[in-house]
This record gives C-alpha cells, sequence and structure tokens, in this order.
C-alpha cells in the first residue's frame, strides 16, 4: 500500500503558546481546520487533557462544535474523549448534540487513559477508585444510548438515541487493541507518544478483530508526530518545541508551548530521555516521505493520522502542506 492510497487526518492538542492565551490557541486550530478541510485530509481530531497549560482541547465536545461550526465538510471527532472521567449518559448526549447538529460529520473516538496526573483524575472522579477496569461495561453502557432506543427502556440519550454516532477505540497498549478487535470497532494506535506499543497493539487488534454490523474487516488507524520543513535541520528545530513540552510534563512541572531552540541536542541538557516521541519522523519532504513509508510497510496502516505540535502557526500548516504534497491528496 502507498502512501496516496490512504487517508490522511489530523490529530490537534489546541496547543498554547508559551505567552499565549486558549482564545489564541483554539482560533489557530479553527484555521487549521478549515486548511485540513481545504487541503483534502479526511478527519480532524482533538484530545482530552485536563490540568495542563498548554493544551486547550480540555472541554474536547465543545472543541468539536466550534470547529464543526467553523468547516463544512470535514470530519470532527474526538481522539479522543477518555470515557472514565465521564457518565457515559452525558457523552451520549453531548456527542447526539452534535451529530444533529452535523449529522455524518461526527466521530467518538475513546480511551481509557486519564488524560491527567494522579490527583487531577481524583477530582475529576470525585474521589473514585477507577482503574479502567469497569472500561468495556461503560462503552456498551454508552453504546446503548447511541443506537435505537430498545420497548421498556427507561433511560434514553436525548438527542443520541439512534444517532449511532461512529466509535473509535484510541490506546496506546493491548487493553483497548483487544476489545476494539473484539467488538469489531476500528482501533487507533497512539504511536505518537506510546511507539513501542504500536505494533504489538496492532497485532493484538487484528489477530483477536471479529467482524461485526460496524465492520467487516480490520480498520488500524496509526497516529505519529511528524515534524516536516523544508530542511532536516529546520524541521529538528520545529521539534524541540514539543520534546521541551513533554520534557517539563515528565518531570511534573506542564508549561505552555515554549519557542523552538535550534536543535534537539539543546533541549537534552540532562540524562532524562523521551523514549515516548522515538517513533516521530522529523526532516525534510525526502526524508520525511521515505520514513513514513517505512512506516506504512510496516504497520499496514488503513489510515495514518498526524500529529505536529510546532510552536510557529504557519510553520505547522506547512508540515502538513508537505506531507499533503507528497501523498498527492486529491481535492
Amino acid at each position: 500500500m502507498r502512501l496516496s492510497e490512504i487517508p490522511l487526518s489530523v490529530l490537534d492538542l489546541a496547543p498554547v503558546l508559551q505567552g499565549g492565551t486558549a482564545v489564541d490557541s483554539l482560533r489557530r486550530s479553527l484555521e487549521l481546520a478549515r486548511y485540513a478541510e481545504r487541503a483534502g485530509f479526511h478527519r480532524y481530531w482533538v484530545a482530552e487533557h485536563h490540568n495542563m497549560p498548554g493544551i486547550a482541547s480540555a472541554a474536547t465536545s465543545v472543541v468539536i462544535g466550534y470547529l464543526a461550526a467553523g468547516t463544512s465538510r470535514i470530519r470532527v471527532g474526538a481522539g479522543g474523549v477518555m470515557l472514565l472521567n465521564h457518565a457515559p449518559l452525558i457523552i451520549a448526549e453531548q456527542f447526539g448534540t452534535l451529530a444533529s447538529l452535523y449529522p455524518g460529520r461526527i466521530d467518538l473516538g475513546l480511551g481509557r487513559a486519564p488524560g491527567a496526573d494522579q490527583a487531577t483524575m481524583r477530582v475529576l472522579r470525585q474521589g473514585l477508585d477507577a482503574t479502567g477496569d469497569d472500561f468495556p461495561q461503560q462503552l456498551e453502557e454508552l453504546r446503548s444510548y447511541l443506537r435505537e432506543p430498545t420497548p421498556g427502556q427507561r433511560i434514553r440519550a436525548f438527542p443520541g438515541a439512534g444517532t449511532e454516532v461512529p466509535i473509535y477505540l484510541f490506546g496506546s497498549g493491548g487493553f483497548s487493541a483487544q476489545l476494539a478487535g473484539e467488538l469489531g470497532l476500528p482501533f487507533a494506535s497512539a504511536g505518537h507518544f506510546s511507539p513501542d506499543n504500536l505494533l504489538p497493539g496492532l497485532e493484538f487488534y487484528r489477530s483477536r478483530f471479529r467482524p461485526s454490523e460496524t465492520l467487516p474487516r480490520p480498520y488500524a488507524m496509526v497516529c505519529v508526530n511528524i515534524f516536516a520543513a523544508d530542511t532536516d535541520a529546520e524541521a529538528e528545530s520545529l521539534a524541540t518545541s514539543q520534546y521541551q513540552a513533554h520534557l517539563f510534563l515528565a518531570r511534573g512541572m506542564p508549561v505552555q508551548l515554549p519557542p523552538p531552540k535550534k536543535s534537539l541536542a539543546a533541549v537534552y541538557a540532562g540524562p532524562e530521555q523521551l523514549p515516548f516521541l522515538r517513533g516521530s519522523i522529523i526532516g525534510s519532504a525526502a526524508t520525511v516521505e521515505e520514513k513514513l513509508t517505512a512506516l506504512l510497510e510496516e504497520t499496514q496502516a488503513d489510515e495514518l493520522i498526524i500529529h505536529s505540535m510546532i510552536y510557529d502557526p504557519d510553520a505547522r500548516q506547512h508540515s502538513y502542506e508537505i506531507v499533503r504534497d507528497m501523498a498527492g491528496i486529491a481535492v
């Protein structure tokens, strides 16, 4: 399979730049979503994170509504909503409302991670000892609210019931991959921060896949960090913003997205390493095409979801332009 033969999509964390505001961040996300629509990208996803000053997509369903209202064709959704933080009925109502307002355009990607540190997780879940073990039960409850109501069903989602909002499981490990396979749902692998689990997760998913009314065959989506620029050196510099942000996060000090440094070597002043960013693709068009083609060959992905946390908005859009041009997306 060639790069030109599969859909390309966008994952956006709505980064808040150092010294900037959430208002600025969300406006830039809308601008990027409009570009992605014009350029022929398949879908545009935003992700739920909490207590992180550098990410403006905590109220994920609200952001999705904002982006869907500002575009007209591209699919918009969550990559993902962290279901354990919410009552399934609430998510069914929120996404049922979105699907009613923007029919045929809303995706509901779901994860079982907290999307937050432990203290924030306890606040979100009101101190409940949620481990994620009941994620399958929560998922089934949510799906029941989005189907056509059954006779005698006492609790329904209004809006939501009968909307059949498409559900995707988004994960970095084997749990969600296996569950997606067993339920016959699409699976999105979070390879952008868990590259070591990428191939094992895809194997879990495909080996345990059971055809369903939703999906007759496996549909594997792979998320990858891409920093593309006119030269390899420029691309490496662009990547340093995300690397700095993750380094501070690993130290327990989340920050707004810092401006870039000259090179990655300037980021690693200490002994810390960031193995979860090891799968990032960084370079000029030729370098990115070579590495992205190899990733596609290795994963046999049905869709690629591209995440590019780049400080300068013009450089971020240009990174997506480079990937789009090499893929030859037809608009």
